[in-house]
Order: C-alpha cells, then structure tokens, then sequence
C-alpha cells in the first residue's frame, strides 16, 4: 500500500469513527428524549386516572350517604344528563339484605321493558318445552303479568319495549353440536330442528310458526324484536346496539326461563352497567326450585345482578309518573 493510499485509509477509519460516535450520541440522545417524554405522559396519565378515580369514589360516597337517607338509588344525572322522561321510583324487595325495602328510580325515556323469549316453544302447546315433557303451567304463568305490563306501557307513555326470541337458522350452523344432540336426548328422540309429531313446525328454527311469540304477548308497531342464537343476547344479537342507539340506562326485565335465558341477559346487562330490576311474577322456569333460587341469587349481595320487584309495583308507579297524559 503506497503513503498516500495509507494516509487515505487512516483518515478514513477516522471519519468512520466520528461519525460513529456522533451517531452513538445522538441515539442516546434520542432515547433519552423518548425516556424523559415515556415518564412525562406516565405521569401525565397517572394524574389523569387518580383524579378520575377521586371523583368517582367521591360520587360512590355521596350516593352512598344519600341512600342511607332515602333508601333509594336516585338516577344519577351527574352520570346520564338531566332527566328525558318522567322520573318515577319503583320498591324493591329484599335490599340491600333481606326484610329490607329500598327503591330505584327510572328516567322513563332510558328505560326499556324487555319480554325475553315468550315464543310457542317455551310456553306453548307442541313447542320445545312440551316436547320435553315440561309443565307448560309455570313457563305460560307469566302471561298475564307481562300483558298487564305493556297495556300500560303502550298507553302512552316513553318505556321502549324489545321482545326476544331464541331460535337457529334453517342448517343449524348457529346451533352447537352439542346443543343439538342434548335436545335430541332430552326429547326421546325429538330436539332442536326435528318435528314432532302433530307439531307445528321445526324445532326452534326461525320462521317456523312455534318459534314464534304468542299472540298474546306479540310486539306492535313501534316494538323492537330481537332474535338470538343463544340463552343470552349481548354476545348472541344486535341488542348491545341498539341498547345504546336508543340511550337506555335502565332495565326491566320479564320472560322465560328464569334460570336460563333471562338470567344469562340479565347478568350480561348488569356487566355492561345497566340497572337490572326484574318483575318476579313476570318469568317463570321448568322447575319451580329452580325458579326460586334465581330469583334468591338476584338478591343476594344487595342485589348483584339487580334488583327484583312485581308487575303491580312497576304499573302503579308508571301509572303515577304519567297520569293525566292524554
């Protein structure tokens, strides 16, 4: 190698090196900035969540002192806004321990009624439940309440009203397998997508007429249907959604059965934070045992799903809050 290609080299290697540790520098720099910038918004956010906590526990603590003023839990306008409806309170049983008496108030236009799966084949002749040989009496016992409740409901007044109705498509790939062979089980040989003999259609197929909702209890004009593949409705349906695009906040819940459907969406409302207040004498289960001991579980814990009340409590308080409308 001659001197001047020499000299050419080691200035080179030297130039690398600066560059090199010009470079190291500046990357050490920059992850400095980004450290310093990370622990600036770490800080930033944990103030942001401290105070939102502060605030809401403040709320929980004069919530807590005012309901042991009044016994009731107030709709929180802090919370929702100013009321859109008629506020109206409604007794509940056995809050917050039992032999106790509380009240929850409703803002009357962000509360909606829901009728959970009062279809042929849970309460009515040739349906799925009659086919396994259950007492149609206890899952039909609800009729009467829950018509008491929506001819006072239709009469004028904002309560949104959602029927439900659990049923699969035509090729049961909505229906799990094992759903499917337990019914068929369960049924002697007759389930879910069979027909039995003098039936009046498919098992719990949508479209077929006992899949359907009895006349009694069938949606007008103006009602929302809901149908879903499962026991509940927030994973199973649109429901969620159009919860939300109607801005309710409070639930009041009827249907079949106590135990399996109306207990799955009820525990699924309570999660997504709604106020759950469910009319005892509005639902009913195969087995009366089993009937009791959900409506027992709503009220355990002061009410951990939500609160449980009847049919003649929710209508007379309506009938309150709305008198003299025309």
């Amino acid at each position: 190698m001659t001197t001047r290609k020499y000299e050419l080299f080691e200035k080179a290697k030297v130039d690398a090196k600066k560059k090199s540790k010009k470079y190291l520098n500046n990357s050490l720099i920059e992850i400095k900035n980004k450290h310093k910038a990370n622990l600036q918004f770490m800080q930033t956010n944990k103030d942001t969540v401290t105070k939102t906590e502060n605030e809401i526990l403040a709320r929980v603590e004069k919530d807590y002192e005012e309901f042991k003023k009044t016994h009731t839990f107030k709709f929180p306008n802090w919370l929702y806004g100013p009321p859109k409806g008629k506020l109206f309170q409604v007794e509940v049983e056995d809050c917050p321990r039992f032999g106790d008496v509380a009240y929850v108030e409703f803002d009357s236009a962000r509360t909606a009624f829901i009728s959970i799966d009062m279809q042929i084949d849970f309460c009515g002749p040739k349906g799925y439940v009659d086919v396994m040989r259950y007492d149609l009496g206890l899952t039909s016992a609800p009729i009467k309440p829950i018509r008491y409740v929506l001819d006072t409901i239709r009469n004028k007044t904002d309560i949104k009203v959602i029927h439900t109705r659990e049923g699969h498509l035509s090729d049961l790939s909505d229906a799990p397998y094992n759903k499917v062979l337990r019914s068929k089980i369960i049924g002697d040989g007759v389930g879910i997508g069979d027909t039995p003999e003098g039936g009046l259609g498919r098992l719990l197929i949508r479209g077929e007429k006992n899949w359907d909702i009895i006349n009694d209890l069938y949606p007008i004009q103006g009602e929302y249907v809901i149908d879903k593949a499962g026991k509940g409705a927030f994973g199973q349906s649109n429901l969620p959604l159009i919860l939300k695009n109607l801005g309710i906040t409070h639930l009041v819940i009827t249907g079949i059965t106590t135990d399996v459907c109306v207990h799955t969406i009820m525990r699924e409302a309570n999660d997504f934070g709604y106020w759950c207040t469910l009319l005892k004498d509005g639902t009913g289960a195969t087995d009366y045992g089993n009937y009791e001991a959900a409506i027992k579980q709503i009220k355990m814990q002061g009410g951990v799903f939500g609160w449980v009340t009847d049919s003649k409590k929710f209508v007379k308080s309506v009938q309150s809050a709305f008198k003299g409308e025309k």
